[in-house]
């Protein structure tokens, strides 16, 4: 039986998928544009590419980005998280909060996967519908309303919250469930109560 073609490494194919997530890539990755594990540790050796973390490299010349921490995250979860809770509303510059660790959200058949997360990293599961993602640069992150929502059902600070709405996003506060006592509520006048 004839043996498979080897794909012969293609350095601008490379290029082009590590430019498009900061100049980070995955062993799968450079799989698909020809490089082996055994050409990828080479190249670590020569000091081309350096390795963040398993199956994780970049491009020891490609410029640092301040997204660069989390597209490294992104990529250890295969791309299929999406940012969220208190890392989305740092993305979404609604607080000034800086979360200590990054809170990514996966599908939620992913519970099943006996998945190390990464010390900084929190993980939660859930399935996020297409309308409730977008995108910060080049990081999916879920949006606004999907975020301070996510934020209220895991009693993120309130204060958070409240910021986060006085940016200017007032549609969430339906998100509010109605027996919560949440600072931003509106509360009926004593008056109103009696009479009604």
């Amino acid at each position: 039986m004839p043996r498979a073609a080897a794909i012969r490494p293609d350095r601008d194919r490379l290029y082009e998928v590590a430019a498009s997530q900061r100049g980070l890539f995955t062993t799968r990755q450079a799989g698909r544009a020809g490089y082996s594990s055994q050409l990828l540790n080479h190249h670590a050796k020569a000091g081309l590419v350096r390795r963040l973390r398993r199956g994780v490299f970049r491009l020891v010349h490609f410029p640092h980005s301040d997204q660069e921490p989390l597209v490294e995250i992104w990529l250890w979860a295969d791309r299929k998280a999406v940012f969220s809770h208190e890392t989305a509303l740092s993305l979404h510059e609604l607080t000034d909060v800086l979360p200590h660790r990054v809170h990514l959200t996966l599908p939620a058949s992913w519970r099943r996967r006996r998945l190390r997360a990464p010390e900084e990293v929190v993980l939660h599961h859930a399935a996020v519908s297409r309308r409730d993602q977008t995108w910060s640069g080049v990081l999916p992150v879920t949006t606004v309303e999907r975020t301070i929502q996510d934020c209220i059902e895991a009693h993120v600070s309130r204060e958070f919250i409240a910021q986060a709405i006085d940016c200017g996003f007032r549609p969430c506060r339906s998100a509010i469930p109605a027996d919560a006592d949440h600072p931003f509520r509106p509360r009926r006048s004593p008056g109103r109560d009696a009479a009604g």
